[in-house]
Formats: C-alpha cells, sequence, structure tokens
C-alpha cells in the first residue's frame, strides 16, 4: 500500500508554510469569509429535522463501494480517490478553524530529509526539531504536546522514528494526514461536520495515551482536543442528579497529575479519582473507557464520579449530557467506550478531601536467589492475599517479569503507615515463614498526592508493543489461585517461544468496596474486583507485517488465553485489553452491552466517529494492511 502512486502524489497547488505546530496552509489560498461565526451559520443553514433522536443527518456523505479480495465493501473516501476534498475545501476548514488545520508532520519526521504519506512527499528535516525529538522521545509530557504523536508507537507502524542518519526512508505509517489543533468548541464542531459530509475517517486525539491504536487512523482528519485546559472548582455542586458535594469542571485536555496538583493547592485539599498514570487526560478515552486509579477502591470507577458533561456529537449539535439532559448520552459516555457517542470538551466530576495516606514497597529479591521455585512461590503468596488487601480497601500496582517482581505501591488512603503495617503483617509473615527473600519498606505521608509524587514513578514513552489483559474476581483468587500464577508463567515465558518478551502490569482494586453500586456504564463485576493484570508484548521495530501478525497470534491464543481460562470473571478492561479477541463486547460491557450498541445507533448511526472494539462497530473492519476503515456490505 505504502508503494502505491497515490503516496507519492504532490500537492503542488498548495503553499505551505512551516511554523512551530509542523506545515500549515497558506492564507494566501484560502477564501475569506467575514467570521467564524458567518462560516458556522453557513453550515447550521443546512440542518433540518429528522433522524434519530431528533438529530439530522441530512449532510452525511455516502460510503464508497469497494471489493477486497472478493469481499464487498463500504469505505471512508481517503487521498487519491475521485471523492477526497479538494484543495478549496481543505482551505476553507482552515479558514473555519482559524488557522489551526495543518498537514500532520510526526516528530520522528524531522529527523529525515523526507517523509511520504498518503498527500505527498514532504522535505521534512530540521535539525533542532530533530534533537529536541531525539531527546525527548521517551517522554510522556513531551509526546502529550505533539500534534498527533502515540505514546505507544505500534499502532503507527513505526515507519517514521527519530534517527541520526537522515537519509533513513520515512513514511508517515498509520498517522492520520490532517490535524486540527482545536481550541474552541467551535473548532470541534467544524472537524466533525468536515469529517461527516466528505466522509473522511475522524480520528478524536486527548493526549496519545492509548495502548490499542484508537487514537491513530490512516488517511483520518484528527481532532486534538489536548489545548482544552480549563478548570472550575465547585465548592458545592447544585445540578442536575441530587448530588451537593464538591465538584470540579475539567476541560478535555486536564491531565492526572495537572488536577491533582491544583487540587493539592486548594485549602483544604481536595482529588478526584484519576489514573495511576500522571500524563492520561482524565476526560478522553480514560473516563470513556471507565477509568480505574489509586482512589477506586474507595470511590468507584472513575466514570462512576461524574456530573455532567459538554459535548459535540456526531451530528455537530452542542450538548450537555446529565443526569436531566440527554441521560442516555450521560450514561454511555461514563465507561460505553471511547470515540464513540460524542467529543468531550469538558467534564464536571465529583471531588473529594485529601486523605493522610499510608504506602508500601516490596520486592521479591532476586539477588538473593535465582531459584524459580522460591521466586513463584513468593510470587503465588502475594497474589493468594490479593483478596485481603482490597477487603481493607488498598490499591496495589505490581510488576512481573521473568525473575522480576516489584509491588510499587501499596496504598492505604486513610490510613496511617501503622494500619498499613498491621493489613499486611500475615502476608509478610508468610513470605518469612517459606524463606522468601524480599525487601520491604513503608512510609507515611500527610496528603494521599504527596504519596503519588513520591511513590508513583512517570511512565516513558515510544514504546512499540502490543497489550492483552484480564480482571480476576474474588472467587478466582480464592479458588483458583494455583491456576492464576500458571497462566502468569505463561505470559513471562512463552512456551516455545523464546523471542517473545512479555510481561506483566498488575492493579489489585475493588470498585466495589467503596461504590457497591454502579453508576456508569461499566461492566458490572467490576463490582467484584480483585486483580486487573494488563499482559504486554513488546514488538521491535521494523519487523515485517507478517511477524506481527504472528505476535498478536501469539497474544489472543496464548497469553490472553491462558489468562481468560484461568478465570470465570467473564470481564477485561475496555482501554487496557486486546481488541481482537473473541465476545469483546461481553467481555469488556457484559449485561450492559445491548444498552450502549442502542445509544450508540441512536448518537451516531452514520460511523462518523471509529475506535476498534467499541459499541456498534461490529461490521466495520480495517482492511488493506491496516488502512481503509470500511463497513462490511
Amino acid at each position: 500500500m505504502f508503494g502505491s502512486a497515490t503516496l507519492t502524489r504532490a500537492l503542488a497547488a498548495t503553499a505551505l508554510v512551516h511554523s512551530a505546530f509542523g506545515y500549515v496552509l497558506s492564507r494566501d489560498d484560502i477564501e475569506i469569509v467575514d467570521s467564524l461565526e458567518e462560516a458556522d451559520a453557513e453550515l447550521s443553514a443546512l440542518k433540518g429535522p429528522g433522524g434519530p433522536g431528533g438529530l439530522d443527518w441530512s449532510d452525511v456523505a455516502k460510503l464508497e463501494p469497494a471489493t477486497i479480495n472478493g469481499k464487498k465493501y463500504e469505505c471512508k473516501c481517503y487521498p487519491g480517490q475521485k471523492c477526497w476534498p479538494g484543495q478549496p475545501k481543505w482551505n476553507q476548514l482552515n479558514q473555519t478553524v482559524g488557522g489551526a488545520l495543518s498537514v500532520h508532520i510526526p516528530p520522528g519526521a524531522y529527523c529525515h530529509n523526507t517523509m511520504t504519506g498518503p498527500l505527498g512527499t514532504f522535505n521534512t528535516y530540521d535539525a533542532a526539531k530533530c534533537q529536541d525529538a531525539l531527546a525527548n522521545f521517551a517522554s510522556e509530557s513531551w509526546t502529550v504536546s505533539q500534534p498527533a504523536a502515540a505514546l505507544w508507537t505500534y499502532a503507527t507502524n513505526d515507519t517514521c522514528l527519530p534517527t541520526t542518519d537522515p537519509t533513513e526512508p520515512c513514511t508517515l505509517g498509520y498517522y492520520g494526514v490532517y490535524v486540527i489543533k482545536a481550541t474552541t468548541k467551535a473548532h470541534v464542531k467544524a472537524g466533525i461536520d468536515f469529517a461527516r459530509k466528505n466522509n473522511i475517517r475522524l480520528i478524536v486525539r486527548n493526549t496519545g495515551h492509548d495502548f490499542i491504536g484508537r487514537s491513530v487512523g490512516w488517511g483520518s482528519l484528527i481532532i486534538n482536543t489536548h489545548s482544552f485546559q480549563s478548570v472550575e472548582w465547585i465548592n458545592k455542586y447544585n445540578g442536575p442528579g441530587g448530588y451537593r458535594g464538591g465538584a470540579v469542571k475539567l476541560g478535555a485536555g486536564v491531565q492526572g497529575r495537572s488536577i491533582l496538583e491544583q487540587g493539592h493547592a486548594r485549602n483544604p485539599p481536595v482529588v478526584i479519582v484519576t489514573g495511576e498514570c500522571p500524563t492520561v487526560g482524565i476526560a478522553g478515552g480514560f473516563i470513556q473507557g471507565g477509568g480505574h486509579g489509586p482512589w477506586t477502591p474507595l470511590k468507584g470507577m472513575s466514570a462512576d464520579n461524574v456530573l455532567a458533561f459538554e459535548v459535540v456529537t456526531a451530528s455537530g449539535t452542542y450538548l450537555n449530557a446529565n443526569a436531566q439532559e440527554n441521560t442516555d448520552l450521560f450514561y454511555a459516555l461514563k465507561g460505553g467506550g471511547p470515540a464513540s457517542y460524542a467529543v468531550i470538551i469538558s467534564m464536571t466530576v465529583k471531588t473529594f478531601p485529601d486523605l493522610p495516606s499510608a504506602g508500601a514497597e516490596l520486592y521479591i529479591n532476586t539477588t538473593h536467589t535465582v531459584d524459580s521455585d522460591t521466586f513463584w512461590n513468593g510470587t503465588s503468596i502475594f497474589h493468594k492475599w490479593s483478596n485481603h488487601f482490597v477487603d481493607n480497601g488498598l490499591y496495589v500496582y505490581f510488576e512481573l517479569m521473568p525473575f522480576t517482581f516489584r509491588a510499587r505501591p501499596f496504598v492505604g488512603i486513610g490510613k496511617t503507615a501503622a494500619e498499613l503495617q498491621a493489613v499486611l503483617a500475615p502476608f509478610l509473615a508468610e513470605l518469612a515463614a517459606h524463606n522468601i527473600p524480599h525487601d520491604f519498606s513503608i512510609k507515611e505521608f500527610p496528603t494521599f498526592f504527596d504519596l503519588y509524587v513520591d511513590l508513583f514513578e512517570d511512565e516513558a514513552s515510544g514504546n512499540s508493543a502490543i497489550t492483552g489483559g484480564w480482571m480476576f474476581d474474588h472467587a478466582d483468587v480464592a479458588e483458583r489461585n494455583d491456576e492464576i500464577i500458571d497462566a502468569f508463567k505463561t505470559v513471562v515465558a512463552v512456551p516455545d517461544r523464546p523471542d517473545v518478551f512479555a510481561f506483566i502490569i498488575g492493579h489489585l482494586f475493588n470498585p466495589g468496596y467503596g461504590q457497591p453500586v454502579s453508576n456508569s456504564a461499566t461492566h458490572p463485576a467490576w463490582r467484584n474486583a480483585t486483580d486487573f493484570v494488563i499482559a504486554t508484548v513488546v514488538v521491535p521495530p521494523g519487523v515485517p507485517l507478517a511477524y506481527k501478525a504472528d505476535l498478536q497470534n501469539v497474544l489472543t491464543n496464548t497469553i490472553d488465553k491462558a489468562l481468560r481460562d484461568a478465570s470465570n470473571s467473564g470481564c477485561t478492561y475496555v482501554n487496557e485489553a486486546d481488541p481482537y479477541q473473541e465476545n469483546w463486547q461481553g467481555h469488556f460491557w457484559g449485561s450492559v452491552y445491548p444498552t450502549l450498541k442502542t445509544a450508540r445507533g441512536k448518537w451516531d448511526p452514520h460511523g462518523v466517529f471509529y475506535a476498534i472494539a467499541t459499541p456498534g462497530t461490529e461490521k466495520w473492519e480495517v482492511v488493506e494492511d491496516g488502512t481503509r476503515l470500511c463497513r462490511v456490505k
């Protein structure tokens, strides 16, 4: 696909000017309109009554018919096809969004003489920007600040990474071709409207904190919402739903550590339910997947705590969604799947008083032993006690690799060090009784935020990997711990596959401890959770597509199968699991799924939005080696 003439078609008629953001369309080529309001009025004039939910769909472009490998499809439109919008339309879009539209140049391209993509070939080398990319490619905060970069690069096809050799080839890979760095909801509306009217694949990108590739799409128009950074603290919420405690209204781009820092500065300090990773965008795919983190044992999933959304729908309509307005949309956005129903502009969530907290670390010390039985016995003892940990309101984050086990941290929110030590005492005693060498430490903190800064480490970007995972509930741990440990062994040492490097990231928490009844569209099984593990398979950059397919097969049919077979929970996490597993509908949402599919049919019946393995996407496929998005006819 990447060798076709489509990729080398030059944009000779388009004047480009270089900017700090990338390449933007020259205003010399734009037909000026009087104002953004005039442009919006022109778009609104096309609206009319009718359609599901009273929404208007009269301006939806038709899908393009295609036959691929003998199978009939209807597809999105891509560069090189007659249906692709001419340059005047793109220029008009750029005017509508106030110059915020650019051709997408990924950060690695600045280290290459040229970059080739569906729009043509561009001279991209820039020594200063290349050094910036080389120095910061592994920095999550830097990657988040880029227009459309993905934190995990596998979904991009790894075809344009930073390099010290500018003569190396660079192609755009599976990235989108244009990006709108939106700063107003009118920009978001303009991007949605353009994609809908012109049959363009649309990608919504907040921070790019994405393990599954939902923020990447070949030949697409990308809307970047990371610039929505507003924060409004509310001492007493008086909106719909009956809740009258503290709240905060967040712009879509606000990240976890940022809001915790701002909450810590308040008097008295407050928190919200964020993820453990500091860079995740709270109001993006995180909340739409459910959202879990250190406060989940006490306050439930992050989505349980949402009070209201401001959104732009697939029809280009500005709406509020809350306990009184558009209640089905409100429900679906709270864990019902990323990039499926609307683009979030802002979100209002509950706040809670920060509390003194205690944290602990434990390492099974492999410098003292290389005995496999001892190592796995220690790991098994830890996991056997996981029900005890979550039944005492703890959150535990652990890492498991061959001869490497680290639990950092055990989190006891609202607990003193002595109280946390008392919870852990029987577990530590069993480790000692079995002569398991380990290092252990415990600390007390004046607030959870102080613990968070001290014990939760920054993560790295630029990794190329694929992800699976599974949730083990109370019954699994109580009755099948030996089978679970055998599954863990399969993950970190895949039988007969020494070429496969995989590891586990585990999260012990039970949303049902503090929030027994779900207030979101998350899988009901989460209310009895004990352990959610992510299984990650590293994929070296540059390997052939056939080898990538082989590794995906190992993940789905060996690694994830071992985890599933050791459990009866029937549940895994929407954002951190294998999207190619069978029955993802049931595993992600359980009995909630039919309601979500109905909501998708109402709010986006024509597939303006798409994210893999989300409600209502059963007939959609990405075909031709990961490029074109099509619907089975």
